[in-house]
């Protein structure tokens, strides 16, 4: 059945059932004009993603709950990435009137599964239509004590991310491959790569980074942490951006750039370059982040803060300027 023929306020009311009663702290939820929250008496921090068709995904490449649970989480990667807590989501979406039932029902049905996963709450948003794409966005609103901003960084601070990079770009590449989605929310799921021997073990892991990735929690760090970026667009580039905020330079150390040994097998028969991935692919969704250099961190620790210039040293101790390489809107 199609969207066309069920209507707006049935679906909406498909929604309000869904997602329930409000949660706490949210006096008005689904079906007013406004949401009511009551804040603490903390720092608000407020985020918005939007994803079009065509240009953030491709409806061919992923199924519908992969992107409700994908919105949901670079969301909250911002939230995190200020060493916030995320609670509160609202949500819009566009849809093609001819679009079926299932795709609107197993994209909520991800949403949901997104908001059980970290603990949110949707307390509303917006329903349209489109004449051909659709069109999605979210914003989030969470709280922070102590807000981690990109500018603070300092010289003698040391680089750190949260895990491995380049697995999303890596599985995108798969995707781009294969031509169609997978069921990797079917942990039964089996791949086959015609012409490539890449087993599913290897493949599960890149494939989920890209359409289901999960935010990384800084709470274990976040006290120490100077200055912090989610890695979306790349690693080049988010760092060009935390120095950039900073007024600092910054030197990587190409040997410890971490790089997975699933990314290193597919990037292998794929005949990419697995570093390229890692420093320039995006939407790894780790986290980026400077600390005092006497400060125990529980990270991988990739470079060290300078006062101006940006340069990777190899394994040879060569250094080589690196630029803002990585995926920009408006980009030529």
């Amino acid at each position: 059945m199609k969207i066309s023929q069920i209507g707006e306020l049935s679906l909406l009311e498909t929604i309000r059932k869904k997602f329930g009663k409000p949660a706490k702290g949210v006096s008005t939820g689904i079906g007013d004009d406004s949401a009511v929250i009551k804040p603490d008496n903390r720092n608000l921090l407020i985020t918005s993603d939007m994803m079009v068709e065509g240009i953030h995904f491709d409806r061919r490449l992923m199924t519908s709950y992969q992107l409700g649970f994908k919105l949901v989480s670079v969301n909250v990667s911002d939230i995190f990435a200020m060493a916030g807590i995320p609670k509160y989501l609202i949500l819009d979406i566009a849809l093609d009137k001819s679009t079926d039932r299932l795709f609107f029902d197993r994209f909520f049905d991800g949403i949901k599964a997104a908001i059980k996963f970290y603990g949110i709450a949707l307390i509303g948003g917006d329903l349209s239509s489109s004449k051909k794409h659709i069109s999605i966005a979210a914003s989030l609103i969470g709280y922070a004590d102590n807000p981690v901003k990109r500018s603070g960084a300092r010289l003698g601070d040391r680089i750190y991310v949260t895990g491995c990079l380049g697995d999303s770009a890596c599985g995108l590449e798969i995707l781009k491959k294969i031509k169609r989605s997978v069921l990797i929310e079917n942990k039964k799921s089996n791949i086959k790569i015609p012409g490539l021997k890449i087993e599913t073990a290897t493949l599960i892991p890149l494939l989920k980074r890209h359409l289901m990735p999960e935010a990384r929690d800084p709470v274990k760090f976040s006290k120490y942490a100077t200055s912090m970026i989610d890695l979306s667009d790349g690693l080049f580039i988010d760092l060009t951006r935390i120095c950039n905020e900073s007024s600092t330079g910054a030197r990587l150390y190409l040997d410890k750039i971490p790089i997975s040994n699933q990314a290193k097998k597919a990037a292998a028969c794929l005949k990419l370059d697995p570093l390229k991935l890692a420093v320039s692919g995006g939407e790894d969704y780790e986290l980026l982040f400077t600390a005092p250099a006497d400060k125990k961190i529980n990270a991988i620790y990739i470079g060290d803060i300078t006062k101006k210039n940006r340069v990777i040293i190899d394994s040879k101790g060569r250094a080589k300027p690196f630029h803002a390489q990585g995926y920009q809107h408006f980009g030529i």
